[in-house]
């Protein structure tokens, strides 16, 4: 039996980082500041969505643990 062989996920290069640089213009670590993100309701939807891409690629390559 083959294996599936998983898409790559593609971040555009202009865009790397972005979520990163914004982390630590708040002074804060990526996953502290995703957290702070998706709790505050004036977050806008595109910084919404960096900190849960963020959230969720810190569990790949580990078996990260589900909160």
């Amino acid at each position: 039996m083959a294996t599936k062989k998983k898409a790559k996920i593609k971040i555009k290069p202009e865009n790397k980082g972005k979520f990163t640089a914004s982390a630590k213009k708040a002074g804060e670590g990526v996953q502290e500041h995703a957290a702070s993100v998706l709790k505050d309701p004036k977050a806008s939807p595109t910084q919404k969505k960096r900190a849960n891409f963020a959230r969720n690629a810190a569990k790949w390559n580990k078996g990260g643990k589900k909160k």
